[in-house]
């Protein structure tokens, strides 16, 4: 079992940027996949980034460049810096946790078991 607490959402303008952060509280996430996910209003839940036990990162088209996922295993966290953030950017950020062994990172949802509650981000004009 696996609890995941994000924060670091917030209101900023276009252009700006905020770093998001996801505590773990349960297993080791050393050997975890992890991924960010982001749900609009009306919209599906769509992988935004994703990094596996090796380090090895994904990031969805959209956000290439602008995004960067990261996590500190030895504070059980994972981190997302977002930059250059425009209003398409608008969302609830969730973080995904996956203990079992797949190859590569994941930007599916359906391949993660535990998920936080999520933190909003409002980019404006």
């Amino acid at each position: 079992q696996a609890n995941l607490l994000e924060s670091g959402g917030g209101a900023v303008q276009s252009g700006g940027s905020l770093r998001l952060s996801c505590v773990v509280s349960g297993p080791s996430i050393s050997q975890a996949h992890m991924g960010w996910f982001r749900q609009a209003p009306g919209k599906e839940r769509e992988g935004v980034a994703a990094i596996d036990s090796a380090g090895a990162v994904r990031y969805l088209d959209s956000v290439k460049g602008r995004f960067t996922i990261s996590k500190d295993s030895a504070a059980n966290t994972l981190y997302l810096q977002m930059t250059n953030l425009e209003l398409e950017d608008t969302a609830v950020y969730l973080c995904a946790v996956r203990y079992g062994y797949t190859r590569g990172p994941k930007l599916s949802r359906h391949q993660y078991d535990y998920w936080g509650q999520g933190t909003q981000v409002t980019v404006s004009s």
